[in-house]
């Protein structure tokens, strides 16, 4: 009897310790969600994300729990995610298989792609092999903000898929009838968007009011154009005029210069002749003087017709 005793005791304090270590091991893996992940950017960790229905989770499960249960001895906290009750997590790390697995150091994160077993995550832990893994990218971090945006969308996708279950299991439409309501609204909430978005522009950059016509304006343009174009025919005009009479003047001169030495010989030749040629000489210089004259009252007149202030204007167009 007292044998029986010692068994029945030794069995019975044996179940207890598998029993307390067992609640130990559970108690060891930190369940993380939407609302406390950021626990994980502070420390070294190692976070699982697994969904209930996979077969590989499952296999997992215990293999992780022992895990957890040396998170003391190796300095580091072992979490899991559950990706069905927290979508925004799966988006967040671009979880595209389950399970997986991440290292965290102090927010940054490397993605675990070794063996699942016990003994490959304690040495991947102690040896630091971390440190030969590739980091995320900053682009692609979790904690950036456009990896937040694309958690948002991964939760109303699951809020869609939420509804389209209860559409057809509780109300039974078909699920074509389901595509059709998504489709509508789809539209209609496009349709929203798009009226807004042009009362937003239309009250930031309002419309210019139509202002008067500009063909007055290249109509005067075209009238200064004529008159500047014409003042500058007149001028040039005028010029080469100006540089005719110059030169007339230099040749008259240079004539008259000419006909002045003429007339000395000719008054030299009919003093020593006699006086009898006097008469003719006084003649010819009178006749001399009135084409002088005549010259120049021709030059004046051309001088005073292509003057700067007579100017000359074209018609105006209508």
């Amino acid at each position: 009897m007292a044998a029986d005793r010692r068994r029945y005791t030794l069995l019975f304090f044996l179940v207890l310790f598998l029993f307390v270590s067992q609640l130990a091991a559970k108690s060891s893996v930190i369940d993380l969600n939407e609302d406390n992940w950021h626990q994980m950017l502070e420390g070294e960790w190692m976070v699982e994300f697994f969904a209930p229905w996979c077969p590989a989770c499952k296999a997992l499960k215990p293999i992780w729990e022992d895990f957890a249960s040396w998170s003391d001895d190796l300095g580091i906290s072992v979490g899991a995610v559950d990706v069905t009750s927290s979508p925004g997590l799966s988006g967040r790390f671009m979880v595209t298989a389950l399970p997986t697995i991440y290292h965290v150091k102090d927010g940054v994160f490397r993605q675990y792609r070794g063996s699942r077993d016990k003994d490959e995550f304690m040495s991947f832990v102690e040896e630091k092999r971390w440190e030969e893994v590739e980091v995320v990218p900053a682009w692609k971090s979790p904690g950036s903000l456009q990896m937040s945006i694309v958690a948002q969308f991964f939760k109303l996708s699951m809020v869609l898929r939420s509804v389209h279950s209860v559409l057809v299991e509780d109300y039974g439409l078909p699920t074509w009838g389901s595509y059709l309501v998504f489709a509508l609204a789809t539209i209609l909430v496009g349709a929203l968007l798009g009226l807004i978005l042009v009362c937003i522009i239309d009250f930031v950059f309002p419309p210019k009011a139509p202002g008067p016509s500009p063909i007055r304006l290249k109509v005067d343009d075209d009238e200064e154009d004529l008159v500047e174009s014409s003042e500058a025919v007149s001028e040039n005009n005028i010029k080469e005029d100006v540089g005719k009479a110059e030169t007339a003047k230099k040749s008259d001169n240079e004539g008259e210069e000419e006909e002045e030495e003429e007339e000395g010989g000719e008054e030299e030749e009919e003093a020593a002749a006699g006086s009898g040629g006097e008469g003719k000489e006084d003649s010819q210089a009178e006749e001399e003087e009135e084409e002088e004259k005549e010259k120049k009252e021709v030059a004046e007149s051309e001088d005073t017709k292509s003057s700067p202030g007579v100017r000359r204007r074209r018609p105006r167009k209508d």
